[in-house]
């Protein structure tokens, strides 16, 4: 399926993975990203694919596990109860150093908590979630579009790099319909997968794939390690989005969903005669930390906005100068409503300087 399409941000990301290639989705449904698996369950079967709906999300992610230490490009999805579940199977993954993709389309918790919009699942995500040490790929959409483009790219990372990556999004870009261009999936040049288990044949030692690390000194040499191409992903990967950053006085920062309005408000301090840009981090991890570095010389007051009580606000404190002043409007779980762009309108004016 190529061309212009009007598909909810659910749907592109289907429709994105089985252009990349997936053949096998582990999953259980769970609101609201069940439209994800709805769809892979009537067309992965037509490209040779196969769907499971597993009898739970830790069976899912360990049937992920399985195919992809076979070498087959394997996907799960869910919400954040069912990411959770999912925590233990991907610290295995990471510690057998195995691609695949997870998606999660966030919503309100802990437990149980709402199907609506939230962003609190980001420490989690960004955090590895799970026991060990470890990191994930991160990438954060806030279009359908990106729903699209973000979710071939995280095939294509993780492979490259042997991590799992995790497209994050929440149930505003999960549930939107927006018109989006399905184009083909670029070349890129992917290493072969030689560390893939296939048993015996052709005379080929057999490979094992595994996280248990008893030799002397193997653990540490594994950590640093992964550590080294944690940085490499910093270096090579990290991906934002400026929007009039070049003379702005505030800069307001967000991902996702609230990116979208968060635009909208700039442009209306704009249109009031205050000099606002946006800056909207693409990879939550790697956090492009130099990019804000950078905007931090030039202007030392932003403005963080988040569906959480503060949670990417860390990882901008970390990054900015030490003299720059970060602010932080929040709209926690619960709090009934998506914030308007009048609202942050507000909040630009009350920290503008």
């Amino acid at each position: 399926m190529s061309g212009k399409l009007f598909v909810k941000g659910n749907e592109a990301v289907a429709m994105a993975a089985i252009e990349a290639g997936v053949r096998c989705y582990f999953g259980y449904p769970i609101t609201p990203q069940s439209d994800i698996p709805e769809y892979l369950s009537r067309e992965l079967p037509k490209h040779g694919g196969t769907f499971i709906q597993v009898e739970s999300e830790i069976g899912a992610i360990n049937m992920v596990l399985g195919a992809s230490a076979a070498g087959v490009r394997a996907m799960t999805s869910s919400s954040g109860p069912g990411i959770s579940l999912k925590q233990e199977g991907i610290s295995y993954m990471a510690g057998s150093e195995l691609p695949g993709v997870i998606v999660d389309i966030m919503r309100q918790g802990p437990g149980l908590g709402g199907i609506d919009a939230s962003q609190a699942d980001y420490w989690q995500a960004t955090r590895g979630g799970g026991h060990g040490g470890y990191r994930i790929i991160v990438l954060a959409p806030a279009s359908v579009q990106e729903m699209y483009d973000l979710t071939m790219l995280a095939f294509d990372l993780s492979d490259i790099y042997r991590i799992p990556a995790m497209v994050l999004a929440d149930s505003v870009v999960g549930q939107m319909k927006e018109s989006i261009i399905a184009n083909p999936r670029p070349e890129v040049d992917l290493p072969s997968k030689e560390w893939a288990v296939r048993g015996r044949r052709d005379g080929h030692v057999q490979n094992v794939v595994k996280s248990l690390k008893l030799g002397d000194g193997e653990m540490e040499a594994f950590h640093w390690a992964m550590h080294a191409r944690y940085q490499e992903l910093a270096a090579k990967e990290s991906r934002w989005e400026e929007i009039l950053t070049d003379d702005a006085e505030l800069i307001v920062t967000a991902f996702g969903s609230t990116a979208r309005i968060s635009r909208t408000a700039v442009d209306m301090a704009r249109e009031a005669g205050l000099k606002v840009g946006l800056m909207r981090p693409v990879t939550l991890f790697p956090f492009p930390a130099h990019a804000y570095l950078s905007l931090s010389q030039r202007c030392k007051r932003f403005l963080d906005i988040e569906l959480s009580t503060g949670q990417m606000i860390d990882d901008v404190r970390l990054s900015v100068a030490r003299d720059a002043d970060v602010s932080f409007y929040g709209r926690p779980p619960g709090a009934g409503s998506l914030p308007t762009p009048e609202e942050l309108y507000q909040q630009i004016r009350k920290v503008y300087p």
